[in-house]
């Protein structure tokens, strides 16, 4: 799908004594459901909830406008988007791509790959829409 996994997914462990095999992924009680507009306030920053589905349908993303600063989880980053797996929406990536186009982003830090700044993230946005013929 773009990327090569044939050495596994996993790239780093917590420390040197880790035990990979015997780790087991706890699960976490919900507290409330984000939705579109909300506010994640973290003390000294706080983040609007943005839905960015295409890449699958509840992404979301982490917008701080005061800084610029957006936390993109699959909705972009820096690599082969994902747009034909199970789950995923191309015209509502496309949506997704034009509102992050439009979004005063200062930079990027995206669940896949660098971080990256403005110039980067239009470069990102107008190749899908152009490979999509949306732009």
């Amino acid at each position: 799908m773009g990327y090569d996994i044939r050495g596994g997914l996993l790239t780093a462990v917590p420390h040197r004594d880790f035990d990979i095999a015997g780790y087991v992924l706890q699960p976490a009680t919900a507290t409330r459901l984000l939705r579109e507009g909300d506010i994640v306030d973290c003390g000294s920053r706080a983040f609007e909830v943005l839905h960015l589905p295409g890449h699958s349908p509840g992404s979301i993303g982490l917008w701080e406008s005061v800084t610029g600063t957006l936390f993109s989880g699959d909705a972009i980053y820096d690599g082969p988007l994902l747009d034909e797996i199970p789950g995923a929406d191309i015209a509502a990536y496309v949506a997704t791509m034009r509102r992050l186009r439009d979004l005063p982003v200062q930079v990027v830090h995206a669940g896949h790959d660098e971080s990256f700044g403005r110039e980067r993230l239009i470069e990102i946005t107008d190749s899908y829409l152009q490979r999509r013929s949306c732009l």
